[in-house]
């Protein structure tokens, strides 16, 4: 007998064996070192040897319109806060993905293309030395430079540059927005982020890929002809200098004014009344803990202005800013659908108060974010417009709050930034509004799409990802697998535990193990069923209804994403009942579920209604069958 009993016990351990193995998430092996190294903790915190390295950036930038040549000189300080000395170091030019000879996903044309950015005198700790990188080929977006002297644990090494470059005529992230408006950003060399997981980022950048740095203080100067204003990343420090008096008056009143500030006419700037008439001005900016910096400047552009209180707790204000060319009609209410974006934001969701002094909006082309500053392009349609500005504005919080490598997990950037459009759309807009944008922008082109890279995971990392696969993963999938686990928590729920991983990772470099991990622990609950389902298999949105037996109705997931959904029920004496399923139906079985209805009435009919989760085939969601 106790033979047979100890027979038993051993083939229901085995049986167990796969269930618990189903559950684990995969972790490539350089994960699973940084956790086995103590940098990172399994309980999703960071671990107690986690450590990152930072840069002290002075850079003095020197432009005149309507030539495009842009010449800088910079002083960084970089400190290893790691526990080995670098012998070398990995520097980053990421406009040198202009060059002809850099690596591309897609077509460019030769207006799009520039030389490599000249590096004119390169000093080490002081001393000037050949400009030689380990890699000397054109087109390199990064590159190696040894050093002297490693830099040991806790030193530092003072690098200085100084250089050159065209800026690129058609204007996307950066470039010229008409002859006497430019948008300079990615400008400066920096060094790369050397991380615990990954080691150097040595990711070639690519035009349509994105960013990762490292939290930064920064000191920006930029001279410019008279005339010239320059909008920027950070607080201008020297506004007496490079405005005249009346208009430096505006600028602080905007600074504690709920209402919007005229800072500059275009009257005012055309007639030479807006900055001091000197030959040039140079604007000097601080910003301190970011991870980049990017500035606008115009000789025809509107200055609009004003602030609002971000963080109620301390009564702390952000200035909010546009500045836009007068045929963009729209941008004349920029600064009111900054406010709104960032009171939102603030307040709602997130509900983190918005962590910076300042958001400028500078009228361009690109439609895209860096810290404190969004390039966004004018739309016709003030809804549009409005819509737009908030999707810029906050990304505040992922990538730049939160230090995200959004060259590998872009879906934890973009996807939460959609995520948070969505419910600001459904807050600003209307519920049906909402729906209709994010079905149309982040969902109908993936579920629709039947080509084999539609459904490849989340977890793909983005920098070897290309075209649509890319898009629909770092956007609209990885923004419904967000609002999924929210509709799975709990608004409430939700926020509390989202709050959790962002005041462990803010100012830091979270993994999606990272985050994975901390929603587990905060909420007290292993959901690495749903992390499995929705961002590591191969799935998309697929629902039927297998049969109806009595009061039971049985559901299948035929794509295999863990989604919510509502079951609309019509009894025979013509009554209907909406059932609201969340995704916590699918974690016994993520393919196949079992919706049971309270009502003895006999069932006349059964929908399935996805919402904003399409589904991709909704002929099999209804029962009776269409015939």
């Amino acid at each position: 007998m106790k033979k047979r009993i100890i027979f038993l016990l051993f083939v229901l351990t085995l049986a167990a064996i796969p269930t618990l193995a189903q559950d684990q998430l995969f972790m490539p092996r350089n994960v699973k070192a940084a956790y086995a190294n103590g940098t990172r903790s399994a309980d999703g915190k960071p671990g107690p040897k986690y450590s990152q390295n930072k840069s002290v950036h002075s850079i003095h930038m020197t432009i005149a319109p309507p030539g495009r040549t842009i010449t800088g000189a910079e002083e960084i300080v970089y400190t290893n806060n790691g526990p080995k000395p670098l012998p070398t170091l990995v520097l980053r030019f990421e406009l040198n993905a202009h060059s002809p000879e850099a690596a591309r996903d897609q077509p460019t044309s030769t207006e799009e293309m520039t030389s490599d950015v000249s590096i004119d005198e390169y000093a080490e700790n002081g001393k000037v030395k050949e400009w030689k990188p380990l890699i000397p080929r054109k087109g390199m977006t990064y590159n190696v430079v040894k050093l002297d002297e490693p830099v040991p644990p806790g030193g530092t090494v003072k690098l200085s540059f100084k250089w050159h470059y065209e800026l690129v005529l058609p204007s996307g992230r950066e470039g010229v927005i008409d002859p006497t408006t430019f948008y300079v950003a990615y400008f400066y060399p920096r060094v790369a982020v050397l991380d615990d997981v990954n080691g150097w980022d040595q990711v070639a950048h690519i035009p349509s890929h994105e960013f990762f740095g490292d939290f930064n203080d920064y000191t920006l100067e930029v001279t410019v002809p008279k005339n010239y204003i320059v909008w920027a990343t950070g607080d201008l420090t020297n506004a007496d200098e490079v405005l005249q008096p009346a208009i430096a008056e505006r600028l602080k009143r905007s600074f504690t004014s709920d209402e919007v500030v005229n800072v500059a006419t275009l009257d005012e700037v055309k007639a030479g009344k807006v900055t001091a008439q000197n030959a040039t001005n140079t604007w000097k900016w601080k910003a301190d803990n970011v991870s980049d910096v990017a500035f606008g400047l115009s000789d025809h552009y509107i200055w609009d202005a004003g602030s609002l209180v971000v963080d109620k707790k301390t009564g702390r204000r952000a200035s909010t800013q546009a500045a836009y060319d007068e045929p963009s009609k729209n941008f004349a209410n920029m600064v009111k659908y900054i406010k709104t974006s960032l009171d939102f934001s603030s307040n709602q969701w997130p509900g983190v108060p918005y962590p910076y002094p300042k958001m400028t909006v500078f009228r361009g082309f690109a439609d895209m974010e860096y810290p404190m500053m969004a390039n966004d392009s004018a739309q016709e349609n003030p809804d549009m417009q409005e819509f737009v500005a908030a999707h810029e504005v906050m990304h505040s919080y992922f990538p730049f709050y939160m230090g995200i490598n959004e060259r590998r997990y872009a879906f934890m950037e973009e996807g939460w930034t959609t995520a948070f459009e969505y419910l600001f759309n459904e807050a600003t807009f209307s519920k049906d509004q909402a729906d209709k944008l994010f079905k149309a922008f982040r969902v109908r082109g993936w579920i629709r799409n039947m080509s084999s890279d539609a459904d490849i995971p989340i977890m793909t990392p983005e920098n070897v990802l290309t075209g649509g696969g890319y898009g629909n993963n770092k956007y609209g999938r990885a923004a419904l697998g967000y609002l999924a686990m929210k509709d799975l928590l709990g608004d409430a729920e939700f926020k509390r535990v989202l709050h959790g991983f962002m005041d462990r990772w803010h100012g830091k470099h979270p993994t999606p193990w990272d985050m994975f991990n901390s929603f587990n622990n905060i909420s007290g609950k292993d959901m690495n069923w749903f992390w499995n389902a929705w961002f590591f298999n191969y799935s998309y949105i697929d629902l039927a209804v297998a049969g109806v037996n009595r009061s039971d109705i049985t559901i299948k997931n035929l794509g295999g994403s863990p989604a919510p959904f509502d079951v609309k029920v019509t009894f025979d004496d013509g009554t209907t009942e909406t059932l609201h399923q969340t995704p916590a139906i699918w974690e016994k079985d993520t393919k196949q579920a079992v919706v049971r209805v309270a009502s003895k009435k006999a069932i006349k009919s059964v929908a399935l209604d996805g919402g904003i989760f399409l589904d991709y085939n909704e002929v099999d969601n209804v029962w009776p069958a269409a015939k």
